[in-house]
């Protein structure tokens, strides 16, 4: 199959410090557990929930092919992890769309899921989850 697209994104200061992706893009990070970590500094987490939205939310539109507005929000939480050592997140997308219901906007959710790349690399977790949500409580 032929590669449509790469990038690589490379950090070599750990939790804290800066990510870097080939080609420019700087972010600064910080570890949110630490004492005096730097609150305008980004975390994985955020990362994760920003690169999940903005994919789910290009697949929904696509799917919709411009006819409504859609709205995606990802929640990424850290917790220690069950039955074994370390963190492990728990991320939830809620999925919208404007002027349609809730049986529509959760057709929305699950083919949007399926068809977004980020969710398929999510999708075997059982830490994961897609839910609908009206357009109003978006």
């Amino acid at each position: 199959m032929a590669v449509r697209y790469r990038t690589t994104a490379s950090n070599d200061d750990g939790g804290t410090g800066v990510s870097r992706v080939a080609g420019g893009l700087e972010v600064a990070v910080s570890n949110p557990l630490q004492p005096g970590h730097d609150e305008t500094a980004s975390n994985p987490e955020q990362l994760l929930a920003l690169a999940w939205s903005t994919c789910l939310s290009a697949t929904a539109q696509a799917i919709v092919r411009g006819e409504r507005r859609t709205r995606v929000r990802v929640d990424v939480a850290m917790r220690d992890a069950e039955g074994r050592g370390g963190y492990e997140f728990v991320a939830t997308a809620f999925v919208s769309a404007e002027g349609v219901d809730e049986q529509a906007a959760a057709e929305l959710a699950a083919a949007a899921h399926d068809r977004c790349p980020v969710s398929r690399l999510l999708h075997a977790s059982p830490l994961v989850t897609v839910r609908a949500e009206s357009w109003s409580d978006a």
